[in-house]
């Protein structure tokens, strides 16, 4: 294994009988890197994370932790620490032994798992609440206490399954930013399953856009956004106006898209479905005479000295510079 990798997949399926979850993946993930596994229900991320942590058996292939080939062995023997989507609190025991847990079924005295323990409320700015019950907690500090515990064990890879999704929006985006500091301090390892685009976008070093049981396309956010391989992303990631044209399947950001005329350059023709004021952009949906539906983000000062409303004939222009051509699958 090539050491600037943490983490490499190697053909690794997964079967459940006669249905094929996970269909020979392989991938490779940088050392001390924020890696998100994203895509639509079913596609295989949470079952890809479950492998790598050990709870799930590989049907083929291999999982290699460190250099170390790990695919036979316990949870307890990879090298990983798991956070989960219900953050699994014991609700008798305060925050300070909840983080030290795990430190105490090794067997490690009170007073040193709890000195630890301590260290790592403190890192995650819970320090103040070591006294009290998890049912004394809002959700953000339940998911912060549940972080200390995973981390407490220092793992290679700390493995974090959809761990926002419970929370509002607002803690979703304190958190997220919590969590980018706490991987960069500590230098390790992140793989992180969301089914949020966002937030996959805000954390990701590497992006793995899973379907069906494949990788569609891994590679940088910032990659995956301005040049998406095929329509499935196109449309998955948001952003892209998908439509076919003479030569194949097109993407063009919304956001490089304007309201004009058709002298303007390339363009369709529809009439407005949505008009979505998002403070400092509006979204126009436009249903197309061929039937496609195409959106732009207008700037809001832009929109209102001419805007539109639903059921108005408008034309979406770009500029050929913006046309992204992609593979028909």
């Amino acid at each position: 294994m090539d050491p600037r990798f943490d983490v490499e997949l190697i053909s690794v399926t997964k079967r459940y009988g006669a249905t094929l979850a996970v269909d020979g993946i392989s991938l490779r993930i940088p050392r001390a890197s924020y890696t998100c596994l994203l895509g639509p229900s079913g596609c295989g991320k949470t079952t890809t994370l479950r492998m790598i942590a050990g709870h799930e058996a590989i049907s083929d292939g291999d999982i290699l932790i460190d250099d170390k080939n790990v695919s036979l062995l316990p949870p307890a023997a990879r090298g990983t620490a798991m956070m989960f989507q219900s953050y699994a609190l014991f609700p008798h025991l305060n925050c300070l032994d909840n983080v030290a847990f795990s430190l105490k079924m090794r067997g490690i005295a009170k007073a040193e798992r709890h000195k630890a323990a301590r260290e790592f409320l403190d890192l995650v700015h819970l320090g103040d609440y070591a006294m009290r019950l998890p049912s004394q907690l809002s959700g953000g500090q339940q998911q912060r206490v549940a972080l200390a515990r995973a981390l407490i064990t220092r793992p290679k890879v700390l493995l974090l399954d959809e761990p926002l999704s419970a929370l509002d929006p607002f803690l979703r985006i304190k958190v997220r930013e919590e969590l980018k500091r706490l991987q960069r301090e500590l230098e390790i390892t992140f793989i992180h399953v969301t089914h949020s685009q966002d937030e996959a976008m805000a954390l990701a070093d590497l992006m793995v856009v899973m379907e069906d049981g494949h990788i569609r396309q891994a590679g940088p956010p910032r990659e995956i956004f301005e040049k998406p391989v095929n329509p499935f992303i196109a449309r998955f990631i948001g952003g892209h106006n998908v439509m076919m044209s003479d030569q194949g399947p097109i993407a063009i950001r919304a956001d490089r898209c304007r309201l004009g005329v058709a002298s303007d350059g390339p363009h369709v023709k529809g009439r407005v479905t949505v008009v979505e004021y998002q403070g400092t952009m509006v979204r126009v949906a436009i249903a197309t005479d061929p039937g496609d539906e195409v959106s732009a983000l207008v700037p809001d000062g832009l929109f209102h000295e001419q805007p539109v409303q639903p059921g108005d004939a408008a034309t979406l222009v770009w500029l050929d510079r913006d046309v992204h051509w992609m593979a028909n699958a």
